[in-house]
């Protein structure tokens, strides 16, 4: 079918990034110049390619984010009595953000080396959101695999 050749070669090409990039950052030598940073360790190895491997990370999460929105959105259309139950995932992974966020500290957090700003505040906030969350997930996750488990054994 024609979208199993379009994905199996977008794969590919995706492939074909990742190993190029991966190649430029752990063979292409020591940062030089501007891109090298002086608050650092100088025994410290410091890639050069290193915004090229976040450019491409920045790149794979967007195609991801977008190819699930796309994949919902035509799920929904498709076949929308079937498509209640990702809506209700959706919604409950909205409720734990939300929960999370709200259990966040906008504190700053202490990081040995660094004197930015990027620790406190929304930042602060946002990472106790995602630790949390991911806390709560894998909490979820073992009760699931307890429970199913369990309803294994009695059926």
């Amino acid at each position: 079918m024609k979208i199993q050749k379009v994905s199996g070669w977008s794969l590919i090409g995706m492939f074909v990034a990742i190993i190029a990039v991966l190649v430029l950052f752990f063979f292409g030598g020591d940062a030089q110049g501007d891109a090298l940073l002086t608050n650092v360790d100088p025994e410290m190895w410091q890639p050069a390619n290193t915004d090229a491997m976040l450019f491409l990370n920045y790149a794979l999460f967007a195609i991801a984010v977008i190819a699930a929105a796309i994949s919902f959105v035509h799920f929904m259309v498709c076949n929308p009595k079937a498509s209640m139950g990702s809506l209700y995932v959706l919604a409950g992974s909205i409720i734990v953000l939300a929960i999370t966020w709200c259990m966040g500290s906008a504190e700053k957090i202490e990081i040995i080396g660094y004197d930015g700003t990027d620790n406190q505040g929304v930042w602060a906030q946002i990472s106790d959101m995602f630790l949390y969350s991911l806390y709560t997930l894998f909490a979820v996750a073992v009760l699931c695999m307890l429970l199913g488990g369990i309803k294994k054994r009695l059926s």
